[in-house]
């Protein structure tokens, strides 16, 4: 019968130690969507702000004529 007790209190062990880290898990998997949607809103609002964004007034390299030298 000691062998059946040592042997619960063993698995009862486990079973705390697991429902631990299964919220330790849990809390870190929460803290990182939060960190995931708060990036998201600056993508959003960084995307918005470029596409506001005047064009350049200096012309590409495509663009541009090649100097007097060539």
């Amino acid at each position: 019968m000691e062998k059946f007790e040592k042997r619960m209190a063993e698995l009862e062990m486990k079973l705390t130690f697991q429902d631990n880290l299964l919220e330790e898990l849990n809390q870190a998997l929460v803290e990182q969507q939060f960190v995931i949607d708060k990036m998201q809103v600056q993508l959003r609002y960084l995307a918005a702000k470029l596409k506001d964004v005047q064009p350049s007034n200096v012309a590409s390299r495509a663009e541009e004529t090649p100097p007097p030298h060539y």
